[in-house]
């Protein structure tokens, strides 16, 4: 004789993913309401699928537990009298059983906690899951294991064996990917161990979540490709540790491979911090920072530093400095300015013959916004964004 499910399980199933608190429906009571909701996600996964959720370690955790859910549904005559008539697809009868569970042999909870692959030893509460990744986790691991052969990827090997040359040479960089940085059409990173370009980008849309999102086709310098979700290339990205973006030589001015008269074979871009006694310096020490590019050597530059008004007639601390190479440093300095133009400060000063000097290359932006502009700069994307001085921040276009 089939037993009922007692309200311990139907907790049990709450903890497992059933929703606890579905829509009303009239007449029925919460604890009808509870079977009828864990029955239609059921019903749900075998319209996507067309086949009943089963069991098995290979098998999606959701899917697994849809699975011990329907065996309980299915030995229980209380729910089978429940759902029998909103069964459309004769999921309750044994012919579709994936593992039915008999009243001879049922389910402890550390049990069921075992089927779904979880050890009820690692916890003290058994009804706590643990390392159980969200549907978006799941979702997006899956999109991008989801390979299939490019049938075009004559057009693109070139493209990869160019790239390698470039890298070789030191015409194209790697560059740190930051989370869920900007993608778009043409892109290249490397992500595990293996180069993608971003073939072709769909509309935009917004998600299930009220996200926007894009389509994209990702193709893999081993001859597959992908058809994913920005987001879920930008997850990808995120979870590799050793990801890169690859740079674009024709990014402008800035970067190319053949040397201007103004072109420096090495450089760097330096911030310094005033120490400045300077009432107005002083209150703002923490965020006041002049930018500066440099050919030679950061410390020969700011040696006489308090005699200079272009250094506040003050000694001055490097606070971080990012090495360059083959970069026109005049176009870089005045892209650098002009972008933190909205935060310059507007101060004269005399210099020791008494004249007025109006220094141009302070600007009262934090340490931190400064650095994520200079990773703009050198990724590409700097020109999609704009520095906010009332929020200190940095914003989209």
């Amino acid at each position: 004789m089939a037993k009922a499910i007692t309200d311990e399980d139907l907790d049990l199933l709450d903890e497992l993913g059933v929703d606890a608190a579905p829509a009303a429906s009239g007449g029925r009571s919460a604890r009808e309401q509870r079977i009828i909701a864990g029955f239609e996600e059921i019903e749900r996964f075998y319209a996507e699928h067309n086949r009943v959720p089963e069991h098995g370690e290979h098998r999606d955790i959701f899917e697994r537990l849809y699975a011990v859910r329907l065996d309980r549904i299915r030995d229980s005559a209380e729910c089978r009298d429940i759902l029998r008539s909103m069964d459309t697809h004769g999921l309750l009868g044994s012919d579709n059983s994936s593992s039915i569970v008999r009243e001879d042999s049922p389910l402890t909870d550390e049990e069921l906690l075992s089927s779904l692959g979880v050890d009820a030893a690692e916890s003290e509460d058994v009804t706590q899951l643990k390392h159980v990744r969200s549907r978006d986790e799941i979702k997006a691991a899956e999109e991008i294991a989801q390979r299939n052969p490019c049938v075009d990827f004559d057009t693109f090997k070139p493209l990869f064996d160019k790239v390698q040359q470039d890298l070789a040479s030191g015409h194209r960089q790697t560059l740190k990917y930051k989370d869920n940085a900007e993608v778009k059409k043409g892109d290249l990173f490397i992500l595990d161990g293996q180069k993608v370009i971003v073939a072709d980008m769909g509309e935009p849309f917004v998600s299930d979540y009220g996200r926007q999102d894009r389509r994209l086709r990702v193709v893999y310098d081993n001859g597959t490709e992908s058809d994913l979700l920005v987001r879920s290339l930008q997850r990808a990205l995120n979870k590799d540790k050793t990801s890169r973006r690859i740079t674009d030589p024709e990014m402008g001015p800035l970067f190319s491979d053949e040397e201007d008269e103004d072109d420096l074979p090495s450089g760097w871009i330096y911030v310094l911090r005033s120490k400045s006694e300077h009432p107005f310096v002083a209150a703002n020490r923490a965020v006041l920072h002049k930018i500066g590019v440099t050919g030679g050597e950061v410390k020969t530059r700011i040696s006489n530093a308090k005699k200079d008004p272009t250094y506040l007639l003050a000694e001055v601390e490097l606070v971080a400095s990012f090495k360059l190479a083959n970069i026109n440093r005049k176009r870089l300095e005045a892209l650098l300015h002009k972008f933190f133009g909205s935060a310059r400060l507007d101060m004269e000063l005399k210099d020791r013959f008494g004249g007025q000097v109006e220094p141009r290359e302070w600007f009262l932006v934090p340490l931190p916004v400064i650095e994520e502009a200079i990773q703009k700069l050198m990724d590409g994307t700097i020109g999609n964004f704009r520095y906010d001085p009332a929020a200190a921040r940095i914003v989209a276009l």
